[in-house]
């Protein structure tokens, strides 16, 4: 049984007797190797956790022109993003690096020192992280971080042996966890290709496999059920526009939703910004059964959501709200049809360069959507709220399975990063 005794950290409490506590800078220094003959081409960025490669010949969007004052980093590096700690409170904000590369010199990169082994410090501030540990350090609340203040935060430090026996037996069963979510994953991915091909199936062919169908004369909708018409978008709404360009503020006012709001598939209120004109005044006002469309930016452009909420939200500027007649189509007809085109969106309608495309009013207004009789429409929307609904309940009982794993895996790290459980005992 190992004695144990009072780390001083009150959210770590209890570490074996043998482990110190000592400030970060006694483990790591900061790395800095800027890359300013810009020869180094591997680019890297943190995402998720995990340091990953991007394209670095990718085209406009939120690359610099040049490299040259990115950071050269090296396996073993623990990478932290240290910025926008206010407004952004859920992404995690370390990773490993397993390879020499680049990355922007916005982050903190911490190279270990003799006899620290960096794998078990990555899982170790994986568990800060989580806590949110972070988000305390300075005077309260802060904007950003730099290394002075990084670097006097204080950490567990067992002796190396006991680092390298806990990171080995850490990465042995995170592999474990990690390959029963990728395979619920896989599964919910192909539920939602399921979804999406019972949506475009209803919208464009309806729900009479047998009725005659004729040609729609549009490469994307392909053949309609001959009694159907096409029409394009602008005959059929009262409202296509851009949200409002907000005053954001810290205090409580009106609540602004942008393309984060939604882009992940429901509405998400977590991190919702508050603007300081009043809703009555501002051009993107909200209303029951909008359906809004996110329209800048690669990987997000052509998200679509069914706005259903009873408070009082405005849309800013870089959310399209569409908002349909009606009496002559469906909204929720709308938003099922609209929420097929994401490719046709980034694809065909959507100009400018990678992560600069937009998706212009005239273009949109222009296109083209299936039009079956109000009656047909109401019978469709009826099918594929009970069809929606039975799939949504799969994918949210497998999202429940991953979030399950994940608090396990998290709680699996933390309990002995932290000592409170033995490698020795495990094996």
């Amino acid at each position: 049984m190992v004695k144990m005794k009072d780390s001083g950290i009150e959210w770590i409490g209890e570490i074996p007797e043998t482990w110190k506590v000592t400030p970060l800078y006694m483990c790591f220094t900061e790395r800095r190797n800027k890359n300013r003959l810009g020869k180094e081409k591997n680019l890297l960025s943190l995402s998720y956790g995990h340091i990953v490669q991007k394209n670095i010949e990718a085209k406009g969007g939120l690359l610099p022109e040049s490299f040259t004052t990115y950071n050269i980093i090296e396996p073993g590096d623990i990478i932290i993003r240290p910025t926008d700690l206010q407004n952004d409170k859920r992404s995690l904000r370390t990773g490993l690096s397993n390879e020499h590369g680049i990355i922007t010199s916005a982050y903190i990169d911490l190279e270990p020192l003799k006899n620290v082994n960096s794998k078990y410090y990555h899982y170790l501030l994986h568990s800060y992280d989580i806590q949110k540990v972070f988000y305390n350090m300075g005077n309260g609340v802060r904007q950003g971080l730099n290394y002075s203040e990084f670097s006097k935060l204080r950490v567990l430090a067992p002796k190396s042996i006991e680092q390298q026996q806990i990171a080995d037996y850490l990465d042995h069963k995170t592999a474990e966890i990690d390959g029963l979510i990728d395979k619920i994953n896989t599964e919910i991915d192909t539920l939602k290709r399921y979804q999406s091909s019972i949506i475009t199936q209803a919208v464009t062919k309806g729900l009479d496999p047998n009725v005659p169908m004729r040609d729609s004369g549009i490469e994307w909708i392909g053949e309609i059920p001959e009694t159907w018409k096409t029409i394009k978008i602008k005959y059929l709404i009262d409202k296509l526009e851009r949200g409002t360009a907000p005053k954001y503020t810290e205090l409580h006012e009106t609540q602004v939703v942008n393309q984060a709001t939604f882009s992940k598939g429901f509405f998400d209120k977590s991190n919702m910004r508050y603007s300081t004109i009043p809703a009555s005044q501002s051009r993107g006002l909200l209303q029951y059964q909008d359906v809004l469309v996110a329209s800048t930016g690669g990987g997000v452009l052509g998200k679509v959501h069914y706005f259903t909420e009873h408070e009082e939200f405005v849309a800013d500027s870089h959310v399209t709200i569409v908002r349909f007649i009606a009496q002559k189509l469906i909204p929720k007809f709308g938003y099922y049809y609209l929420s097929t085109l994401y490719d046709v969106f980034n694809n065909v309608m959507a100009q400018g360069s990678t992560n600069q495309i937009e998706l212009k009013r005239d273009t949109f207004a222009n296109s083209f959507i299936p039009f079956p009789r109000i009656e047909e429409q109401r019978v469709i929307v009826d099918y594929l709220d009970q069809k929606v609904t039975q799939i949504q309940k799969l994918i949210n009982s497998k999202q429940q399975q991953i979030n399950q794993l994940t608090e396990y895996k998290n709680s699996l790290i933390f309990e002995y990063v932290t000592g409170k459980k033995q490698v020795k005992e495990a094996n």
